[in-house]
C-alpha cells in the first residue's frame, strides 16, 4: 500500500511538472518569439493579481515597451494564453473587420452563478449579447441623452449648490469620495428612478449599497471572482454570489417595485427605466424580465459609478494644476451660458468644443481601463509579429488584449504623452489621430454602450463647476499622478483639490 500510495504521489507531482512546464514553454513551441517567459500558475501576471505591487498602467507599458518592433506580443494569464496587441491596424481587424471571430469578453462571471452581474451586458456572450445589445442600442442614442438631461443637470446643480452653502468644506475636497457621490445620486435618479443627494444624505443606503457592490479592487472581491469563475456549480449550490445578497435584493426590489407602479399607473418619467420599459416592450428585440431590467440597470453603476468618478477626478486634477487650460474652458462656459442666461441646455452643451478637447485629452492621457479584452470563438491567423517569426494561430478560448493605456501614451501617436494638451483634440489635429490608437471607452461592436451618458453626466457637472468655482492646488495635491496598485486606473492614496468661489462681475 505504501509503495502505491508513494507512486501515485510521484504521478501526480510528475503531471503537475510537466503541466507547469508546458505553460512555461507554450510561447517557445508555437514559436512566437515576442512573448514574456511566464511564471508557474500565475503566469505572467503575478504582480499585478497577487502581489499587486504594479498598477496596471505601469504593467501595460511595461509589456508593450519590450518589443518594441513587434505586432503583438505573447503573455500567460494564469493558463490562459493572450495576445496583447501592439499595432492599431491589426486592432481595427479584429475588434471591427473580423469581430466574428472576437465577438466577447472573458466570461468572469457565468450567465447562471450571478443574478445580478450574470445577465449584465458586459458580461454576456454569444447570441444573447447580440439580442441584447441590439435591443438596448435605441436607449443609448444621442436623442434618448437628450431625454435623460434635465435628470443629470439636476443632480449637478444639486452637486454645485452643495458647495456654494457649505462653503466651510470648499478649502480643500477629496475628489474620490465627492465625486462617487454625484455619480451615485445620478445613477440613482437616471437609471434606478429615485432621488437621493449624498452630499447632504452622506449614509443614504443605496450610495452604501452602489459602493459596496462595485467595489471589485479588495483581496475579497477578487478571490471570491475566482471561486464563481472556476467552480460556478459549487457555489451556485451554497448560494454564494459575488455581490451580496442583501445588495442583490435592494435594488431588484426597487426596480421591481418601480416597474410595477409604473405599468399600473402608466407613469412616465424621462430615466433608464422608462427606456427598458419600452425595449422590452419592442416585438422584434428579445424578450426582456425584470431581472434583465435590473442587469442592465445595474451596468450604470459598474460603468458609472466609480469609473466615471475617477475620470472626473482626473478632469479636476488636470483644470487644478493647468490653471491656463482652465481659464480657456471657463471662457467658453461663460460664453454658452450668457447666451442661456446662466443655464446650459443638451444641445448647446453638444457645441462646447474645447470642453470636448479637455475631456477627450483627459480620456487619453487616463483612459478608464488599461487594458481590453476579446476572446477567441473561431481560430484566427496574425501576421508575423516581427519580420524573423512566423504567423501565429490564435486558437479558440484564447485571449486578446487591448493595450489601451499604453496605445494612449505612445510618442508614435502622441508626441510628449505625458503633457497635457486638449490641442491634440482641436479641429486640426484630430483627423490626424489614428482611431484605432485612442480607443477610451473600446472599439467595435463591443464599444462601451454608455459612452455618451458618462460623457454627458461628466460635461454638465463641468459647466456648473466652472459657472461658480475656480479650482485650485491644494498642498496635498499630488503631481505627477501615482496610479494604484491592481486593476483599476485610479489614483493613488486620497484625491485633493481647493474649490474657490468666483466673483462674478455683475456689470459686465
Amino acid at each position: 500500500m505504501f509503495l502505491l500510495f508513494l507512486i501515485f504521489v510521484i504521478a501526480i507531482i510528475g503531471y503537475c511538472y510537466l503541466l507547469l512546464n508546458r505553460h512555461q514553454n507554450y510561447w517557445k513551441r508555437k514559436g512566437l518569439i515576442s512573448h514574456l517567459k511566464p511564471s508557474p500558475l500565475f503566469g505572467n501576471i503575478f504582480p499585478i493579481f497577487i502581489k499587486r505591487s504594479v498598477s496596471m498602467p505601469e504593467f501595460s507599458c511595461q509589456v508593450y515597451n519590450n518589443f518594441l518592433i513587434a505586432k503583438y506580443i505573447g503573455i500567460m494569464q494564469f493558463h490562459t494564453p493572450v495576445i496583447i496587441l501592439r499595432d492599431p491596424n491589426l486592432i481595427r481587424d479584429v475588434c471591427i473587420k473580423d469581430f466574428d471571430n472576437f465577438p466577447d469578453h472573458e466570461s468572469l462571471i457565468p450567465p447562471n452563478a450571478d443574478p445580478l452581474l450574470g445577465k449584465n451586458l458586459f458580461f454576456l456572450q454569444g447570441d444573447r449579447w447580440k439580442e441584447m445589445r441590439h435591443t438596448l442600442s435605441p436607449s443609448f442614442t444621442g436623442s434618448k441623452m437628450k431625454f435623460m438631461f434635465d435628470l443629470v443637470s439636476k443632480c449637478s446643480q444639486n452637486f454645485v449648490k452643495y458647495f456654494l452653502e457649505n462653503s466651510d468644506e470648499t478649502n480643500v475636497i477629496e475628489m474620490k469620495d465627492t465625486f462617487t457621490r454625484y455619480t451615485n445620486d445620478v445613477i440613482a435618479t437616471s437609471a434606478f428612478g429615485i432621488t437621493v443627494n449624498s452630499l447632504q444624505d452622506r449614509n443614504n443606503e443605496f450610495y452604501l449599497k452602489g459602493k459596496d457592490a462595485t467595489n471589485f479592487n479588495n483581496f475579497v472581491r477578487i478571490f471570491k471572482m475566482m471561486l464563481i469563475r472556476y467552480f460556478s456549480t459549487i457555489t451556485k449550490l451554497i448560494g454564494e454570489t459575488l455581490v451580496s445578497r442583501t445588495t442583490i435584493n435592494f435594488f431588484r426590489t426597487i426596480i421591481r417595485e418601480t416597474v410595477k407602479v409604473r405599468k399600473e399607473k402608466k407613469i412616465i418619467r424621462p430615466d433608464m427605466i422608462h427606456l427598458l420599459m419600452e425595449a422590452s416592450n419592442n416585438e422584434e428585440g428579445v424578450k426582456i424580465s425584470v431581472d434583465d431590467i435590473v442587469a442592465q440597470a445595474f451596468i450604470f453603476y459598474l460603468a458609472g459609478f466609480a469609473t466615471s468618478a475617477t475620470v472626473m477626478g482626473f478632469v479636476a486634477h488636470e483644470l487644478a494644476v493647468n490653471p491656463e487650460i482652465q481659464d480657456k474652458l471657463r471662457e467658453e462656459v461663460d460664453h454658452f451660458t450668457k447666451e442661456e442666461n446662466g443655464e446650459i441646455s443638451y444641445d448647446t452643451l453638444s457645441k462646447m468644443k474645447y470642453l470636448d478637447m479637455v475631456i477627450s485629452e483627459t480620456l487619453r492621457k487616463y483612459p478608464p481601463n488599461a487594458m481590453m479584452d476579446r476572446l477567441c470563438v473561431k481560430k484566427y491567423t496574425l501576421p508575423k509579429a516581427t519580420p524573423d517569426s512566423k504567423e501565429y494561430t490564435i486558437e479558440p478560448n484564447s485571449m486578446i488584449w487591448l493595450p489601451i493605456y499604453a496605445l494612449h501614451h505612445d510618442e508614435k501617436y502622441f508626441p510628449d504623452p505625458e503633457k497635457f494638451d486638449p490641442e491634440r483634440f482641436n479641429d486640426e489635429n484630430k483627423d490626424k489621430i489614428n482611431p484605432y490608437a485612442y480607443i477610451p471607452f473600446g472599439v467595435g461592436p463591443r464599444k462601451c454602450i454608455g459612452n455618451r451618458f458618462a460623457l454627458m453626466e461628466i460635461k454638465i457637472l463641468f459647466v456648473h463647476l466652472l459657472q461658480n468655482f475656480i479650482l485650485q492646488r491644494d498642498e496635498r495635491t499630488k503631481h505627477p499622478i501615482n496610479f494604484e496598485n491592481g486593476f483599476v486606473v485610479g489614483a493613488d492614496g486620497e484625491f485633493w483639490i481647493k474649490l474657490k468661489k468666483r466673483v462674478i462681475n455683475t456689470s459686465e
